[in-house]
């Protein structure tokens, strides 16, 4: 699996820490890197690198804090969350459409039009919260993790990244908050965070006919 989710990664991302090791550099001898990821992670030995910071512009002006994984955390990132994905899907009801497999902003732009055009609606709420990814709690991101997955690998995996700090300017910086947005492990993190609440809310409503808060919980095995 590792192999596969190497070869998802595009190309020309930006390289982390880790400098020059682009994924040209580290498509040789693959099969030997492979191998060596794979002993550690299986075994809970693996460490999380620092992610290098980076910012991007935003329309207002201000600039958009990013954090670039290494190469290597990039592939064990991806491939937690191809796993953690599959279980996690379940969970998210049909109006749902952020960091979902096939589908799309155009796919939920399309839903809109089509509830717009075909029911009798009110008002349309466009809502952004704010520096989330920088202010959302790290505990509480693991505590609903822990909801559904019963490998303590796993949420150690979590744990590390999220611990891992961020390079900036020659000093690691360890925040209390934030996951590092950027990442891949990010979006799934925050998805599954509001989906629970989201599901919390509709049980006190009584709303038992849309979705129900019971899951399951999952034991992801690596190895």
């Amino acid at each position: 699996m590792l192999r596969t989710t190497f070869y998802a990664i595009k190309r020309d991302a930006a390289p982390g820490i880790d400098g020059v090791v682009t994924w040209e550099a580290y498509e040789q001898g693959l099969d030997q890197r492979i191998e060596d990821l794979h002993a550690p992670v299986k075994s809970g030995a693996y460490r999380a690198a620092p992610s290098r910071r980076s910012y991007i512009p935003k329309e207002d002006g201000s600039k958009r804090p990013l954090a670039v994984a290494a190469v290597e955390d990039k592939i064990v990132q991806r491939a937690t969350a191809a796993v953690l994905g599959a279980i996690f899907e379940e969970d998210f009801l049909g109006f749902s459409y952020g960091f979902r497999p096939r589908r799309s902003q155009h796919d939920a732009l399309d839903a809109l039009i089509v509830g717009i055009s075909n029911k009798k609606v009110n008002f349309v709420l466009d809502a952004d919260i704010r520096s989330f990814f920088t202010e959302v709690s790290q505990q509480w991101v693991v505590r609903f993790l822990e909801h559904r997955i019963d490998d303590k690998r796993v949420i150690r995996l979590v744990q590390k990244w999220l611990r891992a700090g961020v390079l900036e300017d020659g000093v690691v910086t360890i925040e209390e908050t934030g996951t590092g947005q950027g990442s891949m492990i990010d979006a799934l993190m925050v998805k599954r965070r509001f989906k629970l609440q989201e599901y919390s809310r509709i049980a006190q409503r009584g709303c038992t006919d849309r979705a129900s808060p019971e899951r399951h919980r999952h034991s992801v095995r690596f190895g």
